[in-house]
């Protein structure tokens, strides 16, 4: 395509990692097209809270509700996001049109003074903010407590070396992405720790109408990933899940088939189901939307309530 002399305007968040993850789709568009790009910060509403649960304040879609407003209003061209902050229903209008390729997205347990999750003594204070990674770990712990930890990365880290926390968990992905993987104590298993639908994935959201930015964005789309994602969010879509719901789902691609596992669990970890689907990547969609039908069904009208 031939180079434009204008500059996309990509929104994102003012993290580091919103930031690195902003510029690596602008150096691919850049690599594949020779169109330049300058980012816009938009500050969102999940970003002004720093010392409450998301949950409590309306849930994921705080990361990306002004982003999406500014894509809507035309003042921006593309929005990149981290797929996992992005809300099962996308704003009329708008769709998610590529990902990048998937980095790892396990989970990594790190400690102030010990180096796995067992290894907490009772009564230990684990730090997150999340409610996945909250349930499971006190499946695994229930005697240990939690405490909420809200911030980027970095601040985590810091709050964790201040003392606020016995031990956090946090994604690989934006570890490694920001060179901050050293900090991990120990890398959990997807078995063990079953990972948030979309993490570890770089999703790029557009107006369904802009057909000229669908194109340039077609050439660095990683069609794995997005087909994973695709199964993820499926799944996510059928449990109607919050911010405060407890779910996990992870899809894999390999020989073009995939591979899904999903799972839901009381905040507590007190009970928890799992659901998993292997089929061709054609179906994602439908394991997905299967595997969240399986456990709807199994959990019962008020297992989340």
């Amino acid at each position: 395509m031939a180079q434009s002399s204008t500059a996309l305007r990509i929104g994102t968040r003012g993290s580091p990692l919103a930031l690195v993850q902003a510029r690596e789709v602008a150096a691919r568009l850049l690599a594949a097209h020779g169109v330049a790009a300058e980012l816009k910060i938009i500050k969102t509403s999940g970003d002004a809270l720093q010392d409450r649960s998301l949950a409590d304040e309306g849930g994921k879609g705080l990361f990306t509700k002004e982003i999406e407003e500014a894509l809507l209003a035309g003042h921006i061209d593309l929005a990149v996001h981290s797929a996992k902050d992005v809300p099962t229903l996308l704003p009329n209008g708008l769709m998610l049109a590529a990902c990048l390729e998937r980095e790892d997205a396990r989970d990594v347990f790190i400690g102030a003074s010990v180096k796995t999750l067992r290894d907490l003594r009772k009564g230990a204070v684990v730090g997150t903010s999340s409610p996945r990674r909250q349930a499971l770990v006190k499946r695994a712990r229930p005697d240990v407590e939690i405490a909420v930890m809200r911030g980027n990365v970095e601040t985590r880290l810091r709050k964790l070396a201040d003392g606020a926390a016995d031990a956090t968990i946090l994604a690989l992905a934006g570890l490694k992405r920001l060179g901050l993987a050293a900090h991990a104590s120990t890398i959990m298993s997807v078995e063990e720790f079953l990972p948030a639908a979309g993490q570890g994935a770089i999703a790029i959201e557009v107006r369904e109408d802009n057909e000229k930015i669908r194109a340039l964005l077609n050439a660095i789309d990683h069609a794995d990933t997005s087909t994973a994602l695709a199964a993820e969010r499926a799944f996510l879509g059928v449990l109607d899940g919050s911010c405060r719901t407890p779910i996990a789902g992870h899809a894999t691609i390999a020989g073009g088939k995939l591979k899904f596992r999903g799972l839901i669990a009381k905040p507590d970890g007190s009970a928890a189901f799992d659901a998993s689907r292997e089929g061709n990547v054609r179906d994602a969609i439908a394991l997905g939307t299967d595997a969240g039908r399986e456990l709807k069904k199994r959990a019962g009208p008020d297992f989340f309530r």
